[in-house]
């Protein structure tokens, strides 16, 4: 029978430290999914609707989905779903300490903006499963440098699937220019204010429009409401501090707008459905700065 799950576990936590999965319906994801690592699906037969956060995106053969720690979504497959999973905690691979070298923070993680969803050609399937075969074959070889080895292979893995979504999204110009202009406009504000301004009536200002036309905008080219990316936007710098520094809760609240240290405690719960202190605690701060 063949293998369809290999698994390594960090020997100092006891915890999953990398993982690859081939699935064959969607048994596995037809709950909410909210764990502390990183999780990779590669799609190759069926398709299915995927909610992740706030919004609902259609899956399908062919295609790589890309979840961030703790980013909660759920798989609701319409016919046999099969493929690959893979998921990497961050004490075995932290996207952020290592931003430089492989450059999916923003692209395949944290992009708030752009569905989690990557179509894929045959050839950048069969690409990125000829990676996924390299894994395996390493993961059953446990030699000298195999957690060296390991990561170069990941490393390989999201380089690859960065560059086809960065390919997919380049520039195109629409019929209509003031959409563009507004959207963009709309995330440098958010990228420049989500700190201090938390309400979208904030931005709209900052605009010169409506709350409800931004809204409308938003919702059109995001899939998300304006308080939604700003909530998103928070979330994901409330994470990288947690985890690469050892700030105390309560000063990460005020250098994000918070004054109230319990009232940002229960807004990152309610987004992230982990507390700040679990969220350190599970993803592993301790050792992110080792």
């Amino acid at each position: 029978m063949t293998q369809t799950a290999f698994t390594l576990i960090n020997p100092e936590t006891k915890a999953l430290a990398f993982k690859i999965f081939a699935f064959e319906d969607d048994a596995y994801f037809n709950q909410v999914k909210n764990y502390n690592y990183y999780s990779m699906v590669l799609v190759t037969e069926g398709k299915g609707t995927l909610r992740a956060d706030f919004s609902e995106y259609l899956l399908a053969a062919d295609s790589l989905a890309c979840f961030s720690v703790y980013q909660p979504f759920m798989i609701k497959a319409d016919n046999d779903l099969k493929g690959i999973l893979i998921n990497f905690h961050p004490d075995f691979f932290c996207i952020h300490k290592h931003q430089q070298e492989v450059a999916c923070n923003g692209v395949l993680f944290n992009n708030i903006y752009e569905s989690p969803v990557v179509s894929l050609t045959l050839a950048e399937v069969q690409s990125l499963l000829n990676i996924v075969n390299e894994l395996k074959a390493e993961m059953q070889n446990a030699a000298l440098a195999q957690y060296e080895l390991l990561v170069s292979y990941l490393k390989i893995f999201l380089i690859n699937a960065s560059r086809i979504k960065l390919n997919q999204n380049q520039p195109v110009i629409p019929g209509n220019k003031q959409e563009p202009f507004i959207l963009q406009t709309l995330k440098d504000a958010i990228e420049a204010h989500y700190k201090t301004k938390h309400s979208a009536g904030a931005y709209a200002g900052l605009l010169n429009i409506s709350t409800r036309a931004l809204n409308r905008i938003s919702k059109d080219h995001f899939n998300k409401t304006i308080t939604n990316l700003i909530a998103e936007r928070i979330i994901i710098e409330a994470k990288r501090e947690l985890y690469l520094t050892s700030k105390p809760v309560k000063m990460i609240a005020y250098e994000l707008g918070f004054n109230d240290e319990f009232y940002f405690s229960r807004f990152f719960k309610g987004n992230a459905d982990v507390s700040p202190q679990r969220y350190r605690d599970t993803v592993g701060f301790s050792r992110a700065e080792a």
